[in-house]
C-alpha cells in the first residue's frame, strides 16, 4: 500500500490549513457564497438537501485498518454515526457541520487521507479493479499506475478548472471490473504482438444525461508514455471542451462532435510536442510498484479439508461462500466481499461500530487492508481458506455477511431525494421495496446474476444506464415516477440499456420488477443469465408482460 512521503504529507497538511482559513473567512462574511463555492468544491464539500456533504478520496479504493478506524471516528464525532461508500470507491458523510469540516480534514491528514479533488471541474479520484493484485485473470496489477496518475493529477495547475469533471479508470484484468468503457479515459492493460505490456486507451465514455460508451483512440500505448499521453488528452479537452453549457461540457460530447478519428489525431499532434520531455521514468515506476508487492503469503494447499467439511455441513455458510467469496491467485486464499446491502438498509451505508470492528478483522485476517468496490461493497482480498468460517461468523454478527453479492438485491443506489438537492425522486426506499420481494434466498439465487442500478435523477450517480435493469427517478408534476431500462452493462460487453416503455408510479415499481423477473424465468434457456436472455429475445416480451394491465 502506498505510503506518503514528506512531500505528500506537506501538501495535504497545507491544503487542510488553507481550507480552514477559507472557511473562517466565509463564516465571518469576508467571502461571499459565490467566492466560497469553488473553494469548498475543490475540497469535496457540497451543500446537499439537508446539510453539507463531505466526500473523502479513497485512491483506487484501497484502505488500511488505521484509515478505516479514522473513518469510524469521523462518522461518530462529526456525523450521525455512519458513512456512505460510493460508486467512485470513495466515502461520503451526509451530516457534517460546515464549521467542523476543517477539523475533519486535519484528522484525515493524520492518516494520509484528504478530500482534494473529490468534486469540482478537475480530475477526480482514479478508480480501479477491486481485485487488483489478487485476481486470477490479471495481466498486471494496475494500482501502481493509478498511484502515478494520482500524483500527476493532484493540484495539476493546468487541469484544476476543466470544462467539467473528469474521471479515469484503470484495469489490468481480462474481465473489466472497473467500468473503463464508461469513463472519460479508460486504460486497459494489454499485451502487443511482441509480448510487451502497455495500455489500450479509451476516451469519451460517460453516463449522466448523455450516456456514451468510450472509443479506443490508441490500441497500444507504451508504459513510458502514460503521463504524456494523458496530458495530451487533457490539453485537447481543456482547449476545445465547451464551457458555455455544462450539459455539453464533458469530453464525451467533444469526442462525439469532433469524431473519434479527428479527436485521436488532435491528441497525437499534441502528444508529439511533449512526449519526449515527460517520459515515465523506469526508476519511478519501480519505486511506486514497490508499495504494491505481494504480501507474505503462507504456502498453503489449494484445497482445505476443514473448509470442505464446513461447506457440506452448513448450508448458510456454503451460500455465503458461493456468493461472497472469489478465487485468489495464491493457493489457499480467497477474497471476501462484505455485503453493504442487507435487506432494508440504504445500500452502501456502514456504521461507525461496523467500521471499527472491520478494521480489527482486517488486521487479524487480511494484512490490515480492505478495498471499496464501485458496486458499493467492501473486499478483504487476502483471507486464508482455513479461516473463512471464522470470518463469516464474525461478519454475520456485524450484519455484513448477507449472501447476495451479484444478485438482484445487491443494488447500486444513489442517495436520491432523501439527501441530494439535485434528485427528482427517492432511490433508497425503491431499493428497499425491491429487496422486500425476496423473502426466500432460493428465489433470489434462482434468478442468478442481475445488476440493478437506481438513480434519483438524470445525473446518473447510480449508473442506471448500464444496469442489467436500470431504474431512473423522474418528476411528473410533483410526483415520483420511474423509467425502466433493460440490457445495460459496464463490463467487457458494455452497452446502454434500452427503455422498456412509459414510466411507472413509485408504488408500481415492485410489481413491475416482479413481472420482469418472472418473464426472464419463463424465457431463459439453460444456464442463461438475465442479460443473455434479454439480448437474445429483445425487450418486447418484457414490455408485453409489464404493460399488459395498462
Amino acid at each position: 500500500m502506498y505510503q506518503y512521503d514528506h512531500y505528500d504529507q506537506t501538501l495535504v497538511n497545507e491544503r487542510a490549513a488553507q481550507f480552514r482559513e477559507q472557511t473562517r473567512r466565509f463564516l465571518a462574511g469576508e467571502l461571499s457564497e459565490d467566492q466560497f463555492r469553488p473553494l469548498r468544491l475543490m475540497n469535496g464539500l457540497y451543500i446537499q438537501r439537508h446539510a453539507p456533504m463531505l466526500r473523502i478520496a479513497i485512491p483506487y479504493g484501497l484502505l488500511s485498518s488505521r484509515q478505516v478506524r479514522m473513518l469510524a471516528h469521523i462518522a461518530r464525532k462529526y456525523d450521525k454515526g455512519y458513512g456512505h461508500f460510493t460508486t467512485r470507491q470513495n466515502i461520503q458523510y451526509n451530516w457534517p457541520r460546515l464549521e467542523e469540516v476543517p477539523d475533519i480534514l486535519d484528522d484525515l491528514a493524520s492518516v494520509e487521507m484528504h478530500a482534494i479533488q473529490t468534486s469540482g471541474n478537475c480530475i477526480r479520484n482514479t478508480t480501479s479493479d477491486h481485485l487488483a493484485g489478487v485476481a486470477v485473470d490479471e495481466l498486471e496489477d494496475p494500482r501502481p499506475y493509478c498511484e502515478i496518475i494520482r500524483q500527476w493529477s493532484t493540484l495539476h495547475p493546468e487541469f484544476s478548472f476543466l470544462p467539467r469533471k473528469f474521471k479515469i479508470a484503470v484495469s489490468g484484468s481480462q474481465r473489466d471490473r472497473a467500468a473503463t468503457q464508461v469513463h472519460d479515459i479508460g486504460l486497459q492493460l494489454v499485451n502487443n504482438a511482441q509480448g510487451e505490456t502497455g495500455f489500450e486507451v479509451l476516451v469519451g465514455g460517460g453516463l449522466g444525461r448523455t450516456p456514451i460508451i468510450g472509443v479506443v483512440i490508441r490500441p497500444f500505448l507504451e508504459k513510458a508514455h502514460l503521463l504524456s499521453y494523458l496530458e495530451a488528452i487533457l490539453r485537447v479537452y481543456n482547449r476545445y471542451g465547451r464551457r458555455d453549457n455544462k450539459y455539453k461540457a464533458r469530453i464525451k460530447i467533444l469526442v462525439k462532435e469532433t469524431g473519434p478519428a479527428r479527436f485521436a489525431a488532435m491528441v497525437e499532434d499534441e502528444w508529439l510536442k511533449i512526449r519526449d520531455g515527460m517520459l515515465l521514468d523506469e526508476g519511478e515506476l519501480q519505486r511506486v510498484s514497490a508499495f504494491f508487492q505481494p504480501h507474505d503469503y503462507l504456502e498453503l494447499p489449494s484445497k482445505d479439508a476443514g473448509l470442505e467439511q464446513q461447506l457440506l455441513s452448513n448450508a448458510e455458510f456454503a451460500a455465503w461462500y458461493r456468493r461472497n467469496t472469489v478465487p485468489h491467485k495464491v493457493a489457499g486464499y480467497r477474497a471476501v466481499i462484505l455485503s453493504l446491502k442487507p435487506h432494508g438498509t440504504p445500500p452502501g451505508d456502514m456504521s461507525d461500530s461496523q467500521m471499527d470492528a472491520v478494521a480489527d478483522l482486517m488486521d487479524a485476517y487480511s494484512f490490515g487492508e480492505i478495498r471499496v468496490t464501485h458496486t458499493q461493497n467492501l473486499v478483504m482480498a487476502d483471507v486464508r481458506q482455513d479461516q473463512l468460517f471464522e470470518v463469516w461468523a464474525k461478519l454475520k454478527l456485524l450484519e455484513l455477511a448477507t449472501p447476495n453479492v451479484g444478485t438482484a438485491t445487491d443494488m447500486i443506489t444513489c442517495p436520491g431525494l432523501d439527501f441530494c438537492s439535485l434528485a427528482n425522486a427517492v432511490s433508497i426506499p425503491v431499493a428497499n421495496a425491491i429487496q422486500a420481494l425476496f423473502d426466500s434466498y432460493d428465489y433470489l439465487y434462482d434468478l442468478g446474476d442481475i445488476r440493478i442500478n437506481i438513480s434519483g435523477c438524470m445525473n446518473g450517480c447510480g449508473h442506471h444506464t448500464v444496469g442489467h435493469i436500470g431504474i431512473l427517478g423522474v418528476d411528473k408534476k410533483g410526483e415520483e415516477w420511474y423509467q425502466i431500462t433493460l440490457a445495460g452493462s459496464s463490463s467487457n460487453d458494455a452497452s446502454l440499456g434500452e427503455r422498456l416503455g412509459p414510466s411507472v408510479a413509485r408504488d408500481e415499481v415492485p410489481a413491475v420488477m416482479e413481472r420482469i423477473f418472472l418473464t426472464y424465468r419463463d424465457l431463459r434457456e439453460e444456464e442463461e443469465s438475465f442479460l443473455e436472455t434479454v439480448r437474445r429475445v429483445g425487450i418486447q416480451p418484457f414490455q408485453e408482460r409489464v404493460y399488459e394491465s395498462h
